[in-house]
C-alpha cells in the first residue's frame, strides 16, 4: 500500500496525466523556443519545457498545452539545463547556515546540495546532525544530507566532541532527509588503520551494510589509495562509492576503472578539477561517473563567482564540450544518488531549470525551482523561512583559557631543529620540512623572517584538555596570530601565531566567543566572528552579510599582519585533516599521517 506521500504523488501524476490526454487541461507555464541541453543523449536543440505544478509535462512542441491562463515565456537564444547538483559540501566550511548557503547558491543555478554534516557531527554528534536535517526540510531546495558513520576519524590521534560509532546508525540514518553515510574518512589510510586500529573497519563495516540494506548511498574518501588498498576501501563502503579526494589524473584513471565515481572537488582552497578531469580529455575513460563537488566554498566565493555554474564553467576551460560538463552536475550526480525526479529535463521530473545566457561564461540569468521562478539576474525573488537553532547546539567550547606556558615548546641549548608542516595552497595536503629556529630560554621561538611560526590545537570540548603544538610554513604572518574555532574535521581550536602572548590571546578570544574566529596583535583583539552554532556556524548575520565580515577579517589578517595566503582560515582549519598526507595538527599532537603516528617537534 502507498504511504501519503505515495498517494500524494500518485494523484499528482494522474493530473499530469490529465493535461496531456485531454483538451480541457493546460499547463501552467510554457518555456518557450529555448535551446534545450539534453544531459541524457547530449545535444542541444530547439523546444519548448511544459510545466504543470513543480512538474514538467513535455519537452519538445508545448503549442497544444496553452491555454487561456498558461504562463509563455520566451527563451530564443537562452540555454535550458537541469537545475545543478553539488554532490559533496558542507555547510559549517561556509560558516553559514543551510538557509543563508541557500540564498547564496539558489540564484546561479544550485538547486540540489547534498551536505555531509560530518563538522557539527565531530562538534556535537547527533543532538548537531538533527538540528541541521530539521533545517533542511524547511528550505525550498532540495537539502539531502550524508552523515558521519565515524567520529573522530583517528581514535587515538584525536578528540571529538561526541564518538560516533555503528551504535548511532540506527538513529541519525532515520532522521529526515538523510540519504545515506558520507566520507568514510576513517579508513581513508587503509594500510594504516588495517594495521594499528582494525576495530575501526569493523565498526564502520557494519555501519556501511546497515546504511546498504536500508536503501541508502555510502561516499568513499580514498586519497592516494591504488591496488589492494583502494579496493579494501571500495568494498568497505560497501561496493559502490565516490571520492572527493582524487589529486591526480592516475588517482582518476585508477578509480574510475574500479568503478568508483570521482568527485572532482573544485572549491575555495582545495582545486583538484583541472587534474583529474585530464583522465577524460586526455586518456578518453569515459565521464559518466565524473562529478564535480565544491566540499568547502567560503561565502564570499558564493557571492561573487558563484556556484556550482563557476565551477562548470572551469571545467569547459579545460576543453571539456559544454554539455559533457554540464552532465557533470545533473544528470551523473542524480544517478549516483538514485535521486529519480531530477537530473534531466523529461517528462514527470522536477521543474528544476537553469536558463543560461551564455555557455562559455555560465551565466545563468534566471532560475525555476519547482516550476516556480526563484531567482532572477542573480537575484532571489522568494523569501526564505528562518529556522531557530536549539540552545543544545551552541554550547559546545567548554575548555578554560589558557596561559602562555601552555603553548610552549621546549628544547635544550641555543638552536633546535624542529618538524615543520608546510601549507601547500589550494590542497588539504600538506608537506613536511625541517627547520631551525632559536631557541631562548628553553623556548622554541617563531621566526616569522623564515615564515616559520608556532601551530598550536586545542581541544575544546572538557574531555582532556589536550594541546598539541608544532610548527608550519606558508601563511607569511609578520606579526600577531589567529585562531579559529573550525579544525577539520574534530573541530577543536586551532592558531598560528607569531608569538605566545598573541596566540594566547587568540586561543582565550575564541574561547570567549563561544567558537568563532579571532585576530591579535601585541596581545589585543583586533577582529573577531562569532560561531556559535557548534563553534562552526553563524546563525546571526545573513549570507552576504558573512561574505563581508570574512572580506574584513581577510584584509586584516593580510594588511596588519601580513598573511600573504588567500583564504587563510580555511587553508588553516584543514591543517588538522588527519586523514589528509603528509603532517597535520590534532589536539595530540603533530601527526604523521601516512604513517599513522604522532611526532615530537623538536628533533632529538
Amino acid at each position: 500500500m502507498l504511504d501519503a506521500q505515495g498517494v500524494k504523488q500518485a494523484i499528482e501524476y494522474r493530473g499530469l496525466i490529465d493535461v496531456l490526454m485531454s483538451d480541457k487541461h493546460w499547463a501552467d507555464l510554457v518555456l518557450y523556443r529555448g535551446n534545450v541541453i539534453n544531459v541524457i543523449t547530449r545535444e542541444i536543440y530547439q523546444a519548448d519545457i511544459a510545466i504543470k505544478g513543480k512538474y514538467i509535462l513535455v519537452v519538445g512542441d508545448a503549442t497544444g498545452l496553452i491555454g487561456p491562463e498558461t504562463i509563455v515565456v520566451d527563451l530564443q537564444g537562452k540555454f535550458l539545463a537541469p537545475g545543478f547538483i553539488d554532490s559533496h559540501m558542507h555547510f559549517e566550511s561556509s560558516m553559514l547556515t543551510i538557509t543563508e548557503f541557500s540564498r547564496l547558491s539558489i540564484p546561479s543555478g544550485t538547486t540540489t546540495l547534498v551536505a555531509d554534516p560530518h563538522e557539527i557531527g565531530n562538534a556535537l554528534g547527533p543532538i548537531g546532525i538533527k538540528a541541521m536535517a530539521e533545517e533542511a526540510s524547511v528550505v525550498p531546495n532540495h537539502v539531502h544530507l550524508v552523515v558521519p558513520a565515524l567520529t573522530p576519524d583517528c581514535p587515538g590521534l584525536e578528540t571529538a566532541g561526541y564518538d560516533i560509532t555503528s551504535k548511532d546508525m540506527k538513529e541519525i540514518l532515520n532522521y529526515p532527509n538523510v540519504i545515506g553515510i558520507g566520507e568514510l574518512q576513517g579508513f581513508s589510510n587503509a594500510k594504516h588503520v588495517y594495521r594499528n586500529t582494525p576495530e575501526v573497519i569493523t565498526d564502520l563495516v557494519a555501519s556501511t551494510i546497515y546504511a546498504k540494506s536500508i536503501g541508502k548511498i555510502v561516499d568513499g574518501n580514498a586519497p592516494e589509495l591504488f591496488g589492494s588498498e583502494l579496493a579494501a576501501h571500495i568494498i568497505a563502503t560497501g561496493g559502490k562509492c565516490s571520492c572527493h579526494e582524487t589529486t591526480t589524473k592516475e588517482e582518476c584513471v585508477e578509480k574510475l576503472r574500479q568503478g568508483v565515481y570521482v568527485f572532482m572537488r573544485e572549491g575555495s582552497t582545495q582545486r583538484n578539477m583541472a587534474e583529474c578531469i585530464r583522465a577524460v580529455t586526455e586518456e578518453g575513460l569515459d565521464s559518466r561517473r565524473c562529478i564535480l563537488a565544491t566540499d568547502d566554498m567560503v561565502a564570499e566565493d558564493l557571492e561573487k563567482l558563484g556556484h556550482m555554474n563557476e565551477i562548470v564553467k572551469r571545467t569547459i576551460a579545460e576543453g571539456v564540450n559544454p554539455v559533457e560538463a554540464i552532465q557533470m552536475v545533473t544528470i551523473n550526480p542524480a544517478t549516483y544518488f538514485g535521486l529519480e525526479d531530477r537530473g534531466v529535463l523529461a517528462p514527470g521530473k522536477m521543474a528544476d531549470i537553469a536558463v543560461i545566457s551564455d555557455l562559455k561564461d555560465m551565466t545563468v540569468e534566471a532560475v525555476f525551482l519547482k516550476g516556480q521562478l526563484v531567482a532572477s539576474q542573480g537575484n532571489l525573488l522568494i523569501d526564505l523561512p528562518k529556522y531557530t537553532y536549539p540552545e543544545n547546539v551552541k554550547q559546545s567550547v567548554k575548555c578554560p583559557p589558557i596561559q602562555e606556558k601552555d603553548l610552549q615548546i621546549t628544547a635544550t641549548g641555543s638552536q633546535a631543529r624542529v618538524r615543520c608542516i608546510e601549507l601547500i595552497p589550494d590542497q588539504n595536503l600538506s608537506g613536511s620540512l625541517e627547520e631551525s629556529l632559536r631557541v631562548q630560554q628553553g623556548i622554541v621561538m617563531s621566526d616569522p623572517s623564515q615564515d616559520v611560526l608556532e601551530i598550536v590545537c586545542l581541544e575544546r570540548y572538557g574531555r582532556n584538555g589536550s594541546i598539541g603544538k608544532a610548527f608550519v610554513k606558508g601563511f607569511g604572518l609578520k606579526q600577531g596570530a589567529f585562531a579559529e574555532s573550525v579544525a577539520h574535521d574534530t573541530h577543536n581550536i586551532i592558531a598560528v601565531g607569531t608569538n605566545l602572548k598573541d596566540l594566547t590571546a587568540a586561543i582565550n578570544h575564541v574561547i570567549k566567543m563561544g567558537g568563532g574566529i579571532a585576530l591579535t596583535n601585541r596581545g589585543s583583539v583586533i577582529e573577531e566572528l562569532r560561531l556559535p552554532v557548534g563553534g562552526l556556524i553563524t546563525d546571526e548575520l545573513t549570507g552576504p552579510e558573512v561574505s563581508k565580515k570574512i572580506a574584513q577579517l581577510e584584509r586584516v589578517a593580510k594588511e596588519q599582519l601580513g598573511c600573504s595566503v588567500h583564504a587563510p582560515f580555511m587553508h588553516l582549519s584543514f591543517l588538522a585533516l588527519s586523514t589528509s598526507p603528509k603532517w597535520k595538527i590534532t589536539d595530540q599532537g603533530l601527526i604523521d599521517v601516512n604513517n599513522f603516528k604522532i611526532l615530537s617537534p623538536v628533533i632529538d
